[in-house]
């Protein structure tokens, strides 16, 4: 009886020391600083949760997140913000969980086209996210009555402004949804140091011609806001 007694009391204090563990703190990587305003009033606060503006493109992104990983643990990275979304794929103002974070740019050119450095056999190019927590955080945001698919986001360093452009990049990567310029940047910095990254995009635009008068930036930032809110929840 004395030894089952033990063993309840053990089982206990076993259960309320994991309660009592903070969850893993998450680092949050966005470009500019509308982008981190608009993450941090999703957050509502929320002490888990660092959130930096590295700067635009990946070569930013990733000395960002590898110095703010040196100088803090963090449990997980999200490369976050606003992008670009592959017609019929995803639309402007809906949300993108990258299923792996692809540099499309990173390669050479050849007469017969674009090759890849993984085809080229110099190096990866795609980082792939876990997919349970791409899963969860998908099925969180469209609880939420969210728009979200999940796919794989290009990281490019021109940012797609025509049509001819937008078809190479969709023909090479029929199965993306997204465009930004810091996803493979972050996750490389992560993938370094052992550490999970995930990347969510809002999206303010189509990719294709550029039309900046027709982006949906503000909607993009709010849809931003809501989906940092379910983030806190998820992770």
């Amino acid at each position: 009886m004395e030894s089952k007694n033990h063993h309840h009391s053990g089982t206990a204090a076993r259960r309320a020391a994991a309660e009592d563990t903070p969850a893993p703190r998450v680092l949050i990587v966005t470009a500019v600083a509308a982008e981190r305003e608009a993450v941090l009033r999703g957050l509502n606060g929320s002490r888990r949760f660092e959130v930096i503006a590295a700067g635009a493109g990946p070569a930013a992104a990733a000395a960002g997140t590898a110095a703010a990983l040196a100088a803090g643990s963090y449990g997980c990275v999200v490369s976050a913000g606003i992008g670009g979304g592959f017609p019929g794929r995803a639309p402007v103002g809906s949300l993108v969980v990258a299923s792996e974070m692809l540099d499309a740019a990173l390669g050479a050119e050849t007469p017969e086209g674009f090759r890849s450095a993984a085809e080229l056999g110099f190096g990866s190019v795609s980082v792939p996210a876990p997919g349970a927590a791409v899963q969860a955080l998908a099925a969180a945001l469209a609880a939420a009555g969210l728009t979200v698919s999940t796919a794989p986001v290009l990281t490019v360093s021109t940012a797609t402004g025509t049509a001819g452009t937008a078809a190479a990049l969709a023909a090479r990567h029929p199965e993306a949804a997204a465009e930004a310029m810091e996803g493979h940047g972050v996750a490389v910095a992560a993938q370094a140091l052992g550490i999970a990254a995930l990347e969510l995009r809002a999206i303010s635009n189509p990719v294709g011609p550029r039309d900046r008068a027709a982006w949906k930036i503000n909607e993009a930032l709010d849809a931003l806001t809501a989906a940092a809110a379910i983030l806190r929840e998820v992770l």
